[in-house]
């Protein structure tokens, strides 16, 4: 899930510098696309092995079927590890909304030098860009409420049963972009 959430906030990140014109598009070039598959991963793993040395544990989720960091321990141990998470494993690739909202602004000014075509590109990016967004806070916010009431909230105030949505919505969300791809963005689905 954390290498998912990371690589749709590299992702968007460089579709915006690559959109905006702080770096060019260079389809032959596969440094830049390796450099952050491999930050990707690297980020992910310096906060998914904390628990296999100590801070904080894994243990069964929700109902038992799934695996993931012991959301229901109240030791300070543990809570700093699900605070840390939370910062640098949600907020922070918030950078999402932020380069989805500057890349909006930026074909706004784009579209409004030209009037024509411009302004049918602009609604299909805004659509997607308001998808996109909607579809991340839909998928993680959820889960990230839920593992916060059950590690600050009082014992037993979230289910097992009640945290299966969140949980799956969570894992799910890598799904759901290249779907949002496919579908909002012309120049592929003119391919099917």
């Amino acid at each position: 899930g954390i290498v998912s959430l990371i690589s749709l906030a590299v992702l968007s990140y460089k579709r915006y510098c690559t959109m905006t014109g702080k770096t060019e598009a260079d389809a032959t070039n596969y440094r830049k696309t390796w450099t952050g598959i491999v930050l990707s991963w690297t980020y992910s793993l310096v906060w998914t092995a904390p628990p296999l040395f100590g801070w904080s544990s894994y243990g069964p989720e929700g109902p038992g079927t799934t695996c993931s960091v012991n959301w229901h321990s109240k030791d300070a141990n543990n809570a700093s590890y699900i605070i840390c998470l939370f910062i640098f494993c949600l907020v922070i690739p918030f950078v999402i909304v932020y380069s989805y909202g500057r890349l909006l602004c930026t074909v706004r000014r784009v579209s409004a030098v030209n009037k024509g075509t411009g302004r049918s590109r602009e609604q299909r990016i805004l659509i997607m860009v308001v998808v996109m967004v909607i579809c991340f806070l839909l998928c993680w916010l959820p889960y990230a409420t839920v593992a916060l009431i059950a590690t600050f909230g009082k014992p037993g105030l979230i289910t097992p049963a009640a945290s299966v949505i969140p949980s799956i919505l969570a894992k799910s969300s890598t799904v759901y972009n290249p779907i949002i791809y496919i579908f909002l963005n012309k120049q592929v689905s003119k391919m099917f």
